[in-house]
């Protein structure tokens, strides 16, 4: 019996695949982007474990509130996966809601660290030295006009906003997985600004790290984009200090976030 709870004892400390952090990751429903970008950008022993929660009809408030429900519905489930972090892959629907009832909410249930990818972006711009930013989104206007209004508010000029007007319908929030990253390499060179410190690419389902790294070599200036300023909050967080080249200065040059006071991670 003594040997039996001795290797029971072991074994409660091995992790597989997860052995230096297992992150909690929860998307909207209809989202294909975030998950593989996670996994490309995930250094030795770090994994991702996903949850979704409901994402129905067009871009309203009402669809963004039930939405929010659904993350804190998922995240009941992802406390069971003894995740290390928990994160909510969505940047519309942690800026046209709280931002701050969600992190806490995750953050309560799962009994981890929590950021969701709005405040991940304030804290990467941040880190960044960005004080005048340049956004390009695949977001109709209600929530391009939000998140011009969320950006202002954590103190950044917002110097140009374009978005793909995707989102009228179900069918056009979806298609924004379908967008190529070619695409999403021509919306950062049209809303490039001379006087824009830092170039935003916003939403969590939009296909970008491919073209971040070409970006920064050309236009001379910072990309920050939702899953890698998701990504990078998750890493400090853990107090993973890791560089991932590949995916522009914020994940290469080893920077660590300004202090919680200063941001929204929880």
């Amino acid at each position: 019996m003594k040997k039996i709870d001795t290797l029971m004892k072991t074994t409660a400390r091995y992790r597989p695949y997860g052995w230096r952090a297992k992150i909690g990751l929860i998307v909207p429903s209809t989202n294909t982007i975030n998950e593989p970008e996670f996994y490309r950008m995930a250094p030795e022993g770090v994994t991702i474990h996903s949850g979704r929660a409901i994402n129905a009809g067009p871009a309203t408030q009402e669809n963004y509130d039930k939405m929010a429900r659904g993350v804190m519905e998922a995240a009941d489930l992802i406390k069971t996966a003894e995740v290390d972090v928990v994160a909510y892959g969505c940047t519309s629907g942690s800026i046209v809601c709280s931002l701050d009832e969600l992190c806490d909410g995750m953050s309560e249930r799962v009994g981890v660290p929590a950021v969701a990818t709005a405040g991940a972006v304030v804290a990467a711009l941040r880190v960044l030295g960005a004080k005048k930013v340049a956004v390009g989104t695949p977001y109709i206007d209600f929530v391009n006009v939000r998140e011009r209004e969320f950006l202002e508010q954590y103190g950044f000029d917002v110097v140009s906003i374009e978005g793909l007007d995707l989102g009228h319908t179900q069918e056009e929030r979806r298609d924004i997985g379908r967008v190529p990253p070619q695409a999403a390499y021509q919306l950062a060179r049209d809303i490039d600004h001379p006087d824009a410190d830092a170039i935003f690419l916003s939403c969590t389902n939009l296909a970008t790290i491919d073209m971040i790294q070409r970006l920064e070599d050309e236009l001379g200036k910072p990309v920050v984009t939702s899953n890698q300023a998701t990504f990078w909050a998750c890493l400090r967080l853990l107090k993973l200090n890791d560089s991932v080249p590949g995916y522009g200065r914020l994940l290469r040059d080893r920077l660590a976030p300004i202090t919680r006071s200063d941001y929204a991670l929880r």
